[in-house]
């Protein structure tokens, strides 16, 4: 199995630093550093990380804003460091996306299962989405070809059965979707 790839994200150098050893130690490939987290959301739209490693407080722009941008466009997991414990940031953290929360100082080996849970957890996620996705695609393809169908047997005066063979003999003639066979019927209202 190929080493989990990590983006970390702090404005103090010295804790990059130790964060990048401490990483590469524990077996992952560091594939970037980012010093506040507009660079850190670049820099992982072009790498593509399995996970990002971000300190809340940096200039420029938080680590929770880039949170949020890195997994609503599902680039990768995140995780979200802080030397702040309060509940509030806590939550922002978790409304964002976060799918970890990290307080300094932390050992190294708080790290493994903060970074293997998060990028498992967002693997999983993206999977549903793509899978609601689909689901979505196929009811709207399916709202299309019951709308055709309705088509067909008003102006041919067909069978419901009829009608959805009709659609797919078609589709088999002319090597394009059902949908969009039923979508041109839809439009000229005849086959």
């Amino acid at each position: 199995m190929s080493r989990l790839r990590v983006l970390v994200a702090d404005d103090d150098p010295i804790i990059r630093l130790d964060l990048k050893q401490m990483l590469a130690n524990l077996g992952y490939e560091v594939v970037a550093e980012a010093g506040d987290g507009n660079e850190a959301v670049l820099l992982a739209r072009s790498v593509k990380p399995d996970v990002c490693v971000l300190d809340v407080r940096m200039p420029e722009r938080d680590g929770i804003s880039a949170v949020a941008e890195l997994v609503a466009e599902g680039i990768s997991a995140a995780i979200v460091l802080t030397a702040y414990n309060d509940q509030e940031l806590v939550q922002k953290a978790t409304d964002a996306g976060a799918f970890a929360y990290l307080i300094k100082p932390f050992k190294p080996q708080d790290l493994p299962p903060a970074i293997e849970v998060a990028v498992s957890r967002f693997r999983q996620t993206q999977a549903l989405h793509k899978q609601v996705k689909e689901l979505n695609q196929r009811l709207e393809a399916r709202r299309v070809i019951e709308k055709a169908k309705g088509v067909l047997m008003r102006r041919q005066g067909i069978s419901e059965e009829e009608a959805y063979k009709r659609i797919r003999q078609r589709s088999m003639e002319t090597r394009r979707s059902m949908r969009e066979v039923a979508e041109a019927i839809l439009m000229t209202g005849d086959m």
